[in-house]
C-alpha cells in the first residue's frame, strides 16, 4: 500500500503536499526495484510534461544489488547471492533491502533554477547528513567517496593509522531533462552482512554502517519524519521555523 504523508504540527495537522509543489508518498512493505524503477520513469516524463508534480517517494526493497553507470564487474563478488538490477543511476555498486530507507527524490531541477548537478548532489549529501544529525549521529562527506560516511573509533584504525570510518548512506542520481531521479539510501537496521556480496560503490578500504550497528534505536517513522523536515531545510520550500515540535503520519492514498 502506498500513503500519503501528512506532518502533524502543534499549530495542527498540515498536509505535507500543501508545504512544497512536491508530493510525498511512502510505500509500505517491499516494492521491487523494476516496479520502483518503472514508476520513476513514468514520474519522470509527467513532470517534463506538466502533468505531475514532483515527487519524493520513501520505500523499502527486496534484497538487491544495483549497478551504476560506473560499476566494474569485479565488484561484483556473488552474483548469485541477489538479484542484480542495472540502475542506470551514476555510481557502482550498491545493495537495498529491507530496513534501508530509499527515498527516490524525483524533482524538476530546471523550475528550481537548480542546474548546478555538483550542487544538486551536494543537497542530497546535505539532506542525508542533517537527517543523520537528528539522531546525533556525526555524518561527513568524504573527499573522493561517494555517500556519507561515520568515522568509527570503536574499531581498529586503517593499516596507515587512520581511523575507520564506514558507509551509513549511499547516493546515486541520473538526471533526463532537467528532471532529477533516484536519490538517498539510509541504512536503518538492514543485514549489513549482505554487503558482503558486493565491493560498495568500489570501495574496499571501508565498510557500511546503520543506525543500529553505533547503537540506536530509532524506527523508520522516526527516520521519515526526519527526512521530512530536513528536506525543506535543505531544499528551501515551504521553509519554516524547523524548532516546532512535529509528528509524522500517514492516510491513504
Amino acid at each position: 500500500m502506498t500513503r500519503r504523508v501528512v506532518l502533524a504540527h502543534r499549530c495542527g495537522s498540515t498536509d505535507f503536499a500543501t508545504m512544497s509543489p512536491a508530493e510525498w508518498r511512502i510505500s509500505d512493505g517491499l516494492v521491487p526495484y523494476d516496479e520502483a524503477l518503472a514508476t520513476m520513469e513514468a514520474r519522470v516524463a509527467d513532470i517534463r510534461a506538466g502533468r505531475a508534480p514532483e515527487l519524493v517517494w520513501l520505500l523499502e526493497h527486496p534484497p538487491l544489488y544495483t549497478a551504476g553507470t560506473s560499476s566494474k564487474a569485479r565488484d561484483l563478488l556473488q552474483p548469485a547471492r541477489f538479484p542484480v538490477h542495472v540502475a542506470g543511476r551514476g555510481g557502482q555498486y550498491t545493495y537495498h533491502g529491507p530496513g534501508q530507507r530509499v527515498a527516490y527524490a524525483m524533482l524538476d531541477l530546471r523550475a528550481r533554477r537548480q542546474t548546478d548537478v555538483r550542487r544538486y548532489v551536494f543537497d542530497l549529501e546535505e539532506w542525508t547528513i542533517r537527517t543523520l544529525a537528528r539522531f546525533n549521529v556525526r555524518a561527513e562527506r568524504r573527499q573522493g567517496r561517494v555517500g556519507v560516511w561515520v568515522t568509527r573509533p570503536d574499531k581498529a584504525p586503517l593499516p596507515d593509522g587512520q581511523p575507520r570510518e564506514d558507509k551509513i548512506a549511499a547516493i546515486g542520481v541520473r538526471i533526463r531533462h532537467w528532471v532529477a531521479f533516484h536519490g538517498i539510501s539510509i541504512n536503518l537496521e538492514p543485514d549489513l552482512g549482505h554487503y558482503e556480496g558486493i565491493v560498495p560503490c568500489g570501495i574496499a578500504d571501508h565498510g557500511v554502517t546503520s543506525l543500529a550497528d553505533l547503537g540506536l534505536t530509532a524506527t523508520m517513522v522516526d527516520l521519515d519524519l526526519a527526512l521530512a523536515e530536513t528536506f525543506e531545510e535543505v531544499f528551501g520550500l515551504g521553509a519554516r521555523d524547523s524548532s516546532r515540535a512535529s509528528s509524522l503520519t500517514a492516510t491513504p492514498a
